[in-house]
C-alpha cells in the first residue's frame, strides 16, 4: 500500500481549496441591467406583428430596412396605391413592407411587374402558414 507524503497531501488540499473557491465564485448572484429601449422595441414588434395574419396567399415585398424608412415607404405606398392592402412586418433585424393578398402566383406576378416600375427591388413572397 502506498502512503501519501506531506507534499501530496498539501497539493491535494491546495487543489481542493481552488475548486471550493471557484464554486463559491460561480454561486454568486448575477445582476442583469436591461436597457429600457429593449422593452420598447419588443412592444413595437408585438404591435406590428399583431395586425398580421400569415396565410397561404402571395404577397409582394416592396421594401426592407429600418423602422422609420419602412413607415415612410408604407405611407407613400398607401397614398399612391389605394387598391392594395399593405402592412409592415418585422423580421429580425429588418422591417419589411408587404403588399397585397394574392390568391394565385399568376395574379401576384402580374402585380409584381406593375410594382417593379416604382419599386425595382420588389420581390414575390409566399409567407409560411
Amino acid at each position: 500500500m502506498k502512503f501519501l507524503t506531506k507534499k501530496t497531501i498539501l497539493k491535494s488540499l491546495f487543489i481542493f481549496l481552488i475548486f471550493l473557491n471557484f464554486n463559491t465564485l460561480l454561486a454568486q448572484e448575477v445582476k442583469v441591467i436591461q436597457d429600457p429601449k429593449i422593452e420598447q422595441l419588443l412592444n413595437e414588434k408585438r404591435k406590428v406583428n399583431a395586425s398580421i395574419t400569415i396565410n397561404n396567399q402571395y404577397k409582394i415585398q416592396v421594401f426592407n430596412g429600418s423602422s422609420e424608412e419602412s413607415k415612410k415607404t408604407l405611407i407613400q405606398f398607401k397614398k399612391e396605391n389605394k387598391n392594395y392592402d399593405a402592412t409592415i412586418v418585422f423580421s429580425t433585424p429588418l422591417y419589411k413592407v408587404w403588399v397585397g393578398n394574392f390568391k394565385t402566383r399568376i395574379e401576384a406576378e402580374r402585380n409584381l411587374n406593375i410594382l417593379k416600375k416604382k419599386y425595382p427591388n420588389a420581390i414575390l413572397i409566399k409567407p409560411n402558414k
